[in-house]
């Protein structure tokens, strides 16, 4: 009993202990952001910025129509702290416990008193739905011992059928993070 103590105590003062904390202390920032700055130029690189300090990879970046689109990336779980796109306890333990991915739109759009520029985010979350059996187990892979060696190369497959992705809704916990991020550079 003594030891289990110590261990929670341990972990109570360590890191462990305050997974996705770092969301709940930082100030509070509104989601879509104005930042009051005449280069648009400098506003655009902070945005593409702060998505990759977050290690999203761009996926498409349309000045145009003043937007930047993100590629899809896995949530991080407990055992990645320094993947910081799983903000708050509740993401971190489901991307733990189910496959989670998140994709990030950004818009810099002029703001209408030509004062600045409105930076806003939306972050969408899916969730994985394996239809069926995946058949990447082991097993098929590796060599029998009650038969002859045979040399089929076909044992290893990969799975049955594509994966498919239930929408999830907004991430809110990510847009403040990452408006926050933004708003830090300015």
């Amino acid at each position: 009993m003594k030891w289990l103590f110590l261990i929670l105590l341990l972990l109570k003062t360590s890191g462990c202990a305050h997974l996705g904390s770092a969301a709940v202390r930082q100030p509070t920032v509104t989601n879509p952001l104005v930042v009051y700055s005449r280069n648009e130029e400098q506003v655009w690189e902070r945005v593409v910025d702060a998505l990759h300090e977050n290690l999203f990879t761009i996926n498409r970046e349309n000045r145009i129509s003043h937007f930047i689109e993100s590629d899809y990336k896995v949530g991080s779980g407990v055992l990645e702290p320094w993947h910081p796109d799983s903000q708050g306890v509740n993401n971190v333990w489901e991307s733990s416990l189910q496959s989670i991915r998140r994709k990030i739109i950004a818009r810099v759009i002029p703001a209408e008193n030509q004062q600045g520029f409105v930076v806003s985010f939306e972050a969408y979350k899916e969730l994985e739905d394996i239809n069926g059996l995946v058949a990447n187990s082991p097993g098929g892979a590796t060599f029998s011992e009650n038969r002859p060696l045979a040399r089929n190369l076909n044992e290893v497959v990969g799975q049955t059928r594509q994966s498919q992705w239930i929408p999830k809704g907004r991430d809110v916990d990510l847009e403040i993070h990452l408006a926050n991020a933004v708003s830090k550079k300015f």
